[in-house]
């Protein structure tokens, strides 16, 4: 089988040399990059199938890094943070980070982070294979063949991570799951307590699925269980 290219966007080099080393040995093809620059570029010309990708880099830090890259491609970005400020993980995962872990962090678990978000996008191509599957909401028109979106006809920009959120859910409406039934169905890896990354996808979604985000039609909290999906 085809070895899959991993990009690593560290600036420390001892850090990025023992990730790269437990990746090959893993079977992954790996690239390194040193800066934000330097790692923007490679994650532009080389088509990696994952991005690892730290916050604290020189000449453009890890969040610009993140939103450049998400204007031309979709590809899988964890991002790496050594900060524990909650705002520092938002943040990623507002400007399109699928994942984030904060060091420092065990190999195993980074390994199975980076295999799940692989097997989400083998998934969804796989899917791409299948017949139309055309669902109405509203003024929302799901294709799950397709990966797309359409509000009152209008494509959305919806990242992949979005996308499953909301296909999950939709397939499975009225249905109330706890942010750690989504982060494990989901985000397809073992809850690790980061359940703030489900509460950050789901409003993201709101904005762009919604008239009024503040009081959502779609996607709706059930307080203190979790959130469903509502057919209008």
């Amino acid at each position: 089988m085809e070895s899959r290219k991993i990009l690593i966007i560290e600036d420390e080099k001892s850090i990025s040399d023992i990730i790269k080393y437990n990746l090959v040995k893993e079977g992954f093809e790996v690239d390194t990059a040193y800066d934000g620059q330097e790692g923007l570029q490679k994650a532009i010309k080389e088509t990696p199938e994952l991005i690892l990708l730290d916050v604290m880099l020189p000449f453009m830090d890890g969040f610009e890094v993140c939103r450049r890259i998400r204007e031309v491609s979709m590809v899988p970005i964890i991002m790496l943070t050594a900060k524990e400020e909650e705002v520092d993980k938002v943040l990623g995962l507002e400007l399109g980070a699928d994942d984030y872990i904060t060091k420092p962090f065990g190999m195993r678990e980074l390994i199975a982070r980076i295999k799940s978000n692989i097997r989400r996008v083998d998934s969804s191509d796989s899917d791409k294979n299948m017949q139309e599957n055309l669902q109405k909401f509203g003024n929302l028109t799901v294709d799950m063949n397709r990966y797309e979106v359409r509000k009152d006809g209008k494509v959305l920009d919806l990242t992949l991570r979005e996308f499953e959120l909301l296909k999950y859910l939709a397939e499975r409406e009225n249905k109330v799951f706890s942010r750690e039934q989504l982060l494990e169905e989901v985000w397809g890896y073992e809850y690790y307590g980061d359940i703030r990354t489900v509460d950050v996808t789901v409003r993201r979604l709101r904005e762009k699925l919604e008239d009024d985000s503040s009081d959502p039609k779609y996607i709706i909290t059930k307080r203190g269980v979790g959130y469903y999906f509502r057919r209008i």
